[in-house]
Parts: structure tokens; sequence; C-alpha cells
């Protein structure tokens, strides 16, 4: 019996948003709205995802001893998620300063604080949350060698599920892990390096990435939808959700979470997309992350 549908392993940022007319181009000055201060980071903005449409979830990050901390963790509990993980101190809270245009896309650049002290060895000193929790998933803003360690304590009925943001290449033992793999357009031609490059369609992508080890893949492509691929299954296209959108910022969250929560409970990969892609379509119909985040009943009403 697990304690935990999910467990997070990942980052707690607080979000510096500004909302702008355009972005502004190398070397110039725009004007934008109030600073508005929001819980966020990938691993934190998951766990909430998640512990919104009633999985009971984890998290185990790090924070630092200050006023951003306070406010992820308050957020965190707010929504239901076991914090019991979650490390305090070694830097500041991590934050992320990000710009939004009128249409809703956005650009984010992070300042990993106290993400980036959180350790294998925290993570092996944590392996009873791990093996407590039937389905496992991580991101790219805590330290590699973190999230290596990560899948590597997985119990062995456990499912381990990575969103490799922000992208780079990944060692064979931590992608023969991944089931599945989860990537955007970018995400999935940074990992394939050259072949990427040379790759036509999604449908490339995804194979291509199958080949590198992962049991799946899921490649998300915003108004397109998505498609999902295993070795077993072949490739799948997930089809989009229409909705108009107002602010991006955290939907690739929601819907991973969504998607790994879904998994756990036994769905098949193309059923849990599928509902992740209406989960992340709720979300970019409001403005911010976490306050985004849709409950089950309202995922069901869309």
């Amino acid at each position: 019996m697990y304690d935990h549908d999910l467990l997070v392993v990942g980052s707690a940022n607080a979000d510096l948003v500004i909302g702008v007319e355009r972005r502004p181009a190398a070397g110039e000055t725009v004007l934008g709205s109030d600073l508005a201060v929001h819980p966020g980071g990938k691993g934190a903005n998951q766990a909430v995802a998640a512990a919104r449409l009633g999985a009971r979830t984890a998290l185990l990050a790090r924070v630092g001893d200050d006023a951003h901390g306070r406010l992820l963790l308050d957020a965190q509990r707010a929504a239901g998620v076991d914090t019991a993980g979650v490390l305090t101190g070694g830097a500041p809270t991590g934050v992320a300063l990000i710009t939004v245009d009128p249409s809703g896309d956005n650009s984010i650049v992070v300042s990993p604080g106290a993400n980036g002290h959180l350790t294998p060895a925290d993570v092996r000193a944590a392996a009873g949350l791990v093996h407590a929790s039937r389905v496992v998933s991580a991101q790219l803003e805590i330290p590699l060698e973190t999230v290596v360690a990560v899948a590597a304590s997985l119990g062995p009925d456990s499912r381990f599920v990575l969103n490799p943001s922000p992208p780079r290449p990944l060692p064979a033992a931590l992608l023969v892990a991944c089931d599945p793999l989860i990537v955007n357009e970018h995400e999935a031609k940074v990992i394939l390096g050259e072949a990427g490059d040379a790759a036509s369609d999604p449908e490339d992508w995804a194979r291509l990435l199958l080949a590198k080890g992962p049991r799946s893949v899921v490649v998300t492509l915003g108004a397109q939808g998505a498609l999902v691929a295993s070795a077993d299954g072949g490739v799948q296209r997930v089809a989009p959700v229409k909705v108009d959108a107002v602010d991006t910022t955290g939907a690739g969250d929601a819907f991973t979470a969504a998607l790994a929560w879904r998994l756990g409970r036994g769905a098949s990969l193309a059923e849990a997309a599928d509902y992740a892609a209406r989960v992340g379509a709720v979300s970019v119909t409001r403005k911010g992350a976490q306050e985004s985040f849709p409950t089950a009943e309202e995922v069901d009403a869309l």
C-alpha cells in the first residue's frame, strides 16, 4: 500500500511576475504592470496541481529560511500537499523572474537559490518517502545528479516521470528509468542533438527519443495537442482542447502532474495525456501558476 499517489521531487520558487505589452529586445527597457509575487517552481507547481485534482501528494524540495520560503510552504499546505520532505536552509529561496505579454506567452529567468542545494544525500535520506509513493515525478530545476539519484532510489513498483526542463543532455541511466519522458519541441531537440535537428515532425522526435531508452514518451505540442509513444503501443496523437489562453505560466506543470497522477491510477498513457490536456487547458484560462490549477470537478465541467 502506498502512502502517496505522487511524490514530486523538484524546485520551489517565488514567481515575480510583471505583465508587459511586449517582451524587451536586447538592450531595451519596457514598462510593465505592478509586480506580483506568487508561489511557483516546477516541483511546487506540480505538487499543488496534483493535490488540487485529489491526489495524495508529497513534495521533496528545499527552500530558504526566508519570507519566500514561508510563502511556498503555506501554499503547499493550503493545497493539501504533505510537506514533511521540504527541507529548509542552505541558500535563499529560488526566484523566477517572469514577464507575460497580452497573448499569454511568457519568458522566464530562474535563480535556483536553495533548489541548487537539494542533493543526492537528501534523496537518500528520504528513501522512505520515495518508496511510499506510487509515482515519482521530477524536473531539471534541481541538480541533475539529484534527479539521477531519485531514479536510482525508486521502489520496485514505482513509476518515474521526468519533464527535462530546462533541457540538457541526459545520461542513459536516467533515460531508461523514464515512463514517460515528457518534452516539448525545444526539449526534444536539445536531448536529441543533431538527430533532433534533422527530424521533420513530432512523430520522428518521439521515435528517436524512445530509441534512447525511455519506456514511453510524451511530446506536448501546445495548441496542437500532444502525442504519446511507447514500444508496445506505437505513436498516438492526443487532440488539443480549444480555449482562450490568458496566461500559459505553469500549464506544462499542470499537464505533467495530471498525467503522472492518472497513470498511477491505472490509466493508459493516451488516456492520461488526454486528461492532462484538459487540465492544462483550464489552467491557461486563468492568470498565474498555482492559483490557476483546477480541481477535478472543474476539469470534468470542461
